[in-house]
């Protein structure tokens, strides 16, 4: 299903050499390298074709390169397929976010491919902050995203679902999701996550032993070298998120793992937004604040 990987750099697949369900949709692709020059991170190299678009908003006072993935599209369609490329060379520091939510609509049968690679390279910083991901019914998604941090380099990063149109009442019925993470260290693989649902998506996500009802989702992922000092901070935070959200933490491998579960998208996405600004002043010292585009 996948592209190889290189054992030294992760790179996103080429949607013309994904063996799956497509049909002929739109081919996007964002390739973006970031390099230390002085004591400021700046664009390197650049490479955008549509429906995906790199904005470079203004810098805030006191935090990071920020860079806004656009589609322009305004939503997926099945047989879609988008590439994305990040690199952030040594002592780099970005913040990459998604302008917006992204809309993945019903299927006739083609598969919506999104393929992402991260690097990040010595004594970087990265923060990868897609916004949420709103699943429409008979929806199908495939979404991968890879990530290699080098020594010294730290990495926050996270994918938010939300599944139906729960503003319009919708219920996510049928279609598929499968939404894979896989990190790497000096490329070895050491940790690996995988959703899959296909078919009745309603009876997984009600079921007791799946999503117990919930209808939105979110994990977050916190790589570096002494992840094991953060996990009582973050349980504290997530010791006083609101009622009706479910969440835990934990270190995998050298990984810190965060999930949430909420019947309310909005109430998730405002806890995420809480633990996020919290942990990227606690471990990079950058302001407890989300992003403006966030906050659109």
């Amino acid at each position: 299903m996948y592209a190889a990987i290189s054992p030294s750099r992760i790179v996103a697949a080429d949607c013309a050499q994904t063996p799956v369900q497509v049909s002929k949709g739109m081919r996007g692709r964002a390739s973006l390298t970031f390099a230390l020059s002085g004591d400021e991170t700046r664009l390197k190299d650049i490479y955008q074709s549509s429906p995906l678009r790199a904005l470079f908003p203004g810098k805030a006072t006191g935090d990071v390169l920020s860079v806004a993935l656009v589609t322009t599209s305004g939503g997926l369609l099945g047989g879609d397929c988008l590439e994305v490329e990040v690199d952030v060379e040594r002592g780099g520091a970005v913040q990459v976010i998604g302008q917006a939510a992204e809309k993945v609509y019903r299927s006739k049968g083609p598969d919506t491919i999104f393929e992402v690679g991260l690097n990040i390279a010595e004594d970087a910083w990265l923060e990868w902050l897609p916004q949420e991901t709103i699943i429409f019914d008979q929806a199908r998604l495939r979404r991968r995203t890879q990530v290699d941090v080098a020594p010294g380099a730290q990495f926050l990063g996270a994918e938010m679902l939300v599944f139906g149109r729960t503003a319009m009442g919708e219920t996510l019925r049928t279609g598929l999701v499968r939404d894979v993470w896989e990190v790497r260290r000096r490329g070895r693989l050491v940790w690996a996550d995988a959703l899959h649902m296909a078919n009745n998506l309603k009876a997984q996500l009600d079921h007791p032993a799946g999503f117990g009802g919930a209808r939105a989702a979110a994990t977050s992922i916190f790589v570096a070298d002494d992840v094991g000092r953060y996990l009582p901070f973050v349980r504290e935070l997530l010791d006083i998120v609101p009622e009706g959200i479910k969440c835990a933490a934990t270190v995998v491998n050298g990984v810190l793992v965060v999930r949430w579960l909420a019947f309310d998208a909005q109430a998730l996405r405002i806890a995420f937004g809480v633990y996020w600004a919290a942990m990227r002043h606690e471990v990079k010292g950058l302001p407890g604040r989300m992003p403006r585009l966030w906050q659109v």
